[in-house]
């Protein structure tokens, strides 16, 4: 029997209007609006995301919780708190991973078949695009090898310039 694999792309896009089991929320540890990404989720998803956000358990960096989708067309938001870049050599890269491999178990654990991953941590937090870029697609084909038929599709969206171009070189390496 042949096995199928999981499709994994760039998407250049409004992560909000994606019709997809679980989009990735850059969250900021107290998991309310935040600005960007977070904010464009909240506010596309209305005040129930900030409700059950807020209900969570805290939320570390590098951890992840999941709520339902309310106004969005995907059916579950995963609030994933990325970690602020300080040197690079204080670990920030396992934590980006961390936030990477928890969503995606979130994902599978709810029945998800596909995901969205925004370019967590690159804006606010100040993480070099290409590195963190490098890290969500290995992260991403780690857990795909390890659950090779968990999932359909993983999608990495930004909405154009340097994401999209370092999304697309991680990748294609």
């Amino acid at each position: 029997m042949e096995q199928e694999l999981t499709e994994l792309r760039v998407h250049q896009g409004d992560i909000t209007a994606l019709d997809i089991d679980v989009i990735v929320n850059a969250a900021a540890p107290g998991l309310g609006g935040g600005t960007g990404v977070s904010r464009a989720i909240h506010d596309a998803a209305g005040p129930d995301l900030f409700a059950a956000a807020a209900a969570l358990d805290p939320v570390g960096r590098g951890d992840a919780g999941i709520t339902p989708g309310f106004g969005l067309k995907a059916r579950w938001v995963v609030h994933a708190v990325g970690p602020v870049y300080v040197t690079g050599k204080m670990g920030e890269d396992k934590v980006l991973a961390r936030c990477y491999r928890r969503a995606l178990e979130l994902c599978v654990e709810k029945g998800g078949r596909s995901i969205a991953f925004p370019a967590i941590s690159t804006g606010a937090y100040r993480f070099p695009k290409a590195l963190a870029a490098q890290v969500a697609v290995a992260t991403v084909r780690a857990f795909v090898a390890d659950h090779p038929d968990a999932l359909d599709q993983v999608l990495f969206v930004a909405t154009g310039g340097d994401n999209i171009q370092a999304l697309t070189a991680a990748l294609t390496a």
